[in-house]
């Protein structure tokens, strides 16, 4: 467990996860209040990486639910295995007749075997999805519900009980109570908008996109390869891209990829017409690629006049 907020920051650095004070101070609250976190922000901020970092930091098993529309208790708490349960069945058909064989009548034998419900019904042949594997487990873990905006109001109300007291009833066996409180985060995109008695639960976290020296602090730390300059010119147009209306807004990851790209096609500049067929690894629709090509136009018309001309710069790279 973290010993401070200090402590936070230290272990993500560690992880290669730049974290200010305000996401360590959360993460340490969390921890020392058992407290879910619900991170909300723009795809692409790192709200899932934070989960990913904050078990990796604490040497915690990471279990993982992905959210989508439709999600119902049977994927995410636990499923019967019903082709287990007939196969047992098979195997001891023999002694289901020593059990049957002494009935004298259909209402007798039914009884036999409603008494015996606990062999066919326990633990042994359920099969755990994500939610009663955290609480289960032996070892604390961290639980990421991803996207819970995704998933209906229903499946909502549904989490609000488990998170509540950590344990789950299944009727044929009773109460399963968490063996360790898991470390639970939960994220959204604000596809909708998450319940007050979700939120009154949880410590809320919203996650912004990085200003300038924060991008290219995370661009330093997750591709050192790359040159400083190209690095300052790739967060700086990632900037500009981020403020034009774009059908999808380009992410941390997406800023990585690109510069992780053009350094592996040995480019210490944007002026090069390579960098015009590596623009959708930034921006994924035909539109936003316009969109794009037009501001780095713009951007490498800026980068030129604020220095002297040298001879051949005056061509128009993107044409």
């Amino acid at each position: 467990m973290f010993s401070s907020i200090e402590d936070v920051s230290d272990r993500f650095a560690e992880q290669k996860y730049i974290a200010s004070r305000r996401i360590a101070t959360v993460i340490y609250l969390a921890s020392r209040l058992m407290k879910p976190i619900l991170v909300e922000g723009a795809a692409g901020v790192g709200k899932t990486e934070l989960a990913k970092v904050l078990a990796a930091a604490l040497d915690y098993e990471l279990i993982r639910l992905q959210c989508y529309e439709g999600l119902d208790e049977s994927k995410a708490l636990y499923e019967w295995e019903y082709a287990k349960q007939l196969l047992y069945s098979q195997i001891l058909k023999d002694k289901i007749g020593e059990v049957l064989s002494g009935s004298r009548g259909l209402a007798e034998a039914v009884d036999q075997i409603a008494r015996e419900d606990n062999v066919f019904f326990s633990e042994r042949f359920i099969l755990p999805r994500p939610l009663l594997r955290a609480i289960t487990s032996e070892r604390p873990v961290v639980l990421l519900v991803d996207e819970i905006d995704k998933a209906d109001a229903e499946f909502e109300a549904f989490l609000l009980e488990l998170l509540s007291d950590f344990q789950v009833t299944v009727p044929e066996i009773g109460t399963l109570r968490a063996r360790s409180i898991p470390l639970v985060v939960l994220t959204s995109n604000n596809a909708r908008e998450m319940s007050d008695a979700l939120k009154r639960r949880c410590l809320h976290l919203y996650i912004d996109f990085p200003d300038h020296a924060q991008e290219l602090a995370i661009v330093k730390l997750k591709a050192p390869e790359a040159s400083h300059s190209l690095a300052e010119e790739v967060v700086t147009m990632v900037q500009s891209l981020r403020k034009i209306d774009l059908k999808k807004t380009p992410g941390i990851s997406e800023t990585i990829d690109w510069i992780k790209a053009l350094t592996l096609l040995n480019l210490d500049t944007l002026e090069h017409q390579l960098v015009n067929d590596t623009l959708d690894t930034i921006v994924k629709y035909e539109a936003d690629i316009r969109k794009a090509q037009e501001e780095l136009k713009n951007h490498l018309r800026d980068l030129r006049s604020r220095r002297p001309p040298a001879s051949g710069e005056d061509k128009d790279l993107l044409n």
